[in-house]
């Protein structure tokens, strides 16, 4: 067989996983490995780059080159990773510290607000497309520089998930223009390139030859070394692709690529991808780079979402295995009606990032009585990430941006109770794809450009919608009720939760 295959890899929150493709899209290998995270810490949340992020790739193409298949066979291959993470290297590209997650990760609250101070909110808008909150890099540096002194005098390049992975591959450090948007204030969406302007608040005297190169995903990033080919099993000179964030590989894999186009990822978190032709400012919401050259999107992104149901699976159905207990609240979810028998819960069980931008957010379940049961707590669960979906919809709408379509994708997206419950109170007619095995089908796509043996316009041939999801009108009225209780909810609660989620005395 001759190099006609691809692999892409994703490295998620919760599992990572791996595909070969051929260049017709179709799927002859796919593997998960699950893995956890660590929270050493109120509001830390990280993930040894090492043994997960390394470790996985190295496992799942072991799998993935598995007889009949080989290295030889493989024509390019390309990475995502949860995102926007920051990992420090020594000279030698070796980790210093486990890497620090994206927005659930909330520690650098102190240098949000200082950099707030020092450079000021409305200059940070203005020149980044979107404000400081817990998923900007940026704040993360400045703790670590702060916090961490003995690390950051090792420190020779500071690098995410993804572009780790491609570092180990190819021996470059480079970014995706998606991924770099959220270094923010280093980065300036303007010229597409690092900037000096506000580096010093960030880096101190450090210069800016720490960060990485900067490239489209599609591009090529460089070839498999003769080291990583031993490690890989894969063939030296191999063309890796920059590769990106896995929200971003997720909207290629469902060919949300032109503008209009909206993804919505139901995974761990939420994350939205919104496909423009021009940049929207607004602090509500991230203004970033595409997959491809020149294309800009807006994202926003929920906090707890999947990792909120995979909570209530833990600690209300333990007596069911994992797969029976979502099966089992589902389906009494199912049951219920619009509104859980009066029960209201707000899903900020790791804060909020957007359209809110609360750190200090927290989850509230209000309207208790003897009479509820799990079941009406997980639909209350459900609807509470339905009307934070509606609100990100919604300020998307408000600044001026066109929603032509939209793509539901992800793991929640495999259960028809949780897409209706969104439809009804979003309003949204969703889209679902044939082929929903998530962003490491969209790497594939992305290694298959960036090798020089896929067109863009392929992208037709790999993606064809399944089925759609319809909003049931007779429920608008309850529901546009119930949306408005939510905001009224979080506002009212909301200085109660910050007092408590402050460390006592």
């Amino acid at each position: 067989m001759s190099a006609e295959l691809l692999i892409g890899i994703d490295v998620g929150t919760y599992s990572s996983k791996g595909v070969l493709v051929t260049l017709d899209g179709q799927i002859l290998r796919q593997h998960v490995i699950p893995h956890g995270i660590n929270l050493p810490a109120p509001g830390h949340v990280e993930q040894d780059a090492e043994e997960v992020w390394w470790g996985d790739t190295l496992a799942l193409l072991r799998e993935l080159l598995k007889d009949p298949y080989s290295g030889a066979d493989v024509a390019g291959i390309a990475l995502s990773a949860i995102g926007p993470t920051l990992l420090p290297l020594d000279g030698a590209g070796r980790p210093l510290r486990p890497g620090i997650l994206y927005g659930v990760d909330t520690r650098a609250g102190a240098q949000i607000d200082a950099l707030n101070r020092e450079i000021g909110e409305a200059a940070i808008l203005a020149h980044s497309g979107m404000s400081l909150t817990s998923q900007a890099i940026g704040p993360k540096i400045r703790w670590l520089r702060e916090r961490e002194p003995e690390v950051w005098a090792q420190t020779r390049t500071l690098t995410t998930a993804s572009s780790y992975l491609t570092y180990r591959l190819t021996g470059r450090h480079v970014l995706d223009h998606h991924t770099a948007a959220h270094s923010m204030p280093l980065y300036d969406p303007r010229t597409r390139a690092w900037t000096a302007q506000f580096a010093p608040a960030v880096l101190g005297d450090v210069g800016l030859d720490r960060l990485p190169d900067l490239a489209w995903s599609d591009e090529l990033a460089g070839y498999v070394t003769a080291e990583a080919a031993a490690q890989t099993g894969l063939r030296e000179d191999t063309p890796v692709a920059v590769g990106t964030v896995d929200a971003l590989s997720e909207a290629v894999s469902v060919g949300a690529v032109h503008p209009g186009d909206l993804m919505v990822m139901y995974g761990s978190t939420t994350f939205f991808i919104l496909v423009q032709d021009t940049p929207t400012p607004d602090p509500r919401v991230w203004t970033v780079g595409g997959a491809f050259a020149g294309q800009v999107n807006l994202a926003a992104g929920m906090s707890t979402t999947g990792s909120l149901t995979r909570w209530f699976v833990d600690e209300l159905a333990r007596e069911y295995s994992t797969e029976q207990a979502y099966d089992r609240l589902f389906a009494e979810a199912a049951h219920l009606a619009p509104g859980a028998e009066g029960l209201l819960l707000l899903p900020y069980f790791s804060g909020e990032r957007t359209p809110i931008n609360d750190p200090q957010a927290r989850g509230v379940i209000a309207g208790l009585t003897l009479a509820h049961t799990r079941a009406h707590l997980f639909r209350a669960a459900l609807e509470g990430v339905g009307y934070g979906i509606r609100q990100n919809i919604e300020a998307f709408r408000e600044l001026g941006a066109q929603v032509r379509r939209l793509v539901a994708v992800g793991g929640g997206a495999k259960g028809r109770t949780w897409l209706q419950i969104v439809s009804d109170i979003s309003g949204e007619v969703q889209e679902l794809p044939e082929v929903t095995v998530g962003a490491s089908y969209g790497d594939a796509f992305l290694a298959g450009l960036a090798a020089g043996v896929l067109r863009r316009d392929d992208l037709n041939r790999w993606v064809r919608i399944a089925d759609r999801v319809d909003p049931n009108p007779a429920l608008k009225a309850d529901y546009d009720r119930l949306y408005g209780l939510y905001r009224d909810l979080y506002a009212q609660t909301r200085g109660t939760v910050h007092a408590l989620s402050r460390p006592s005395a």
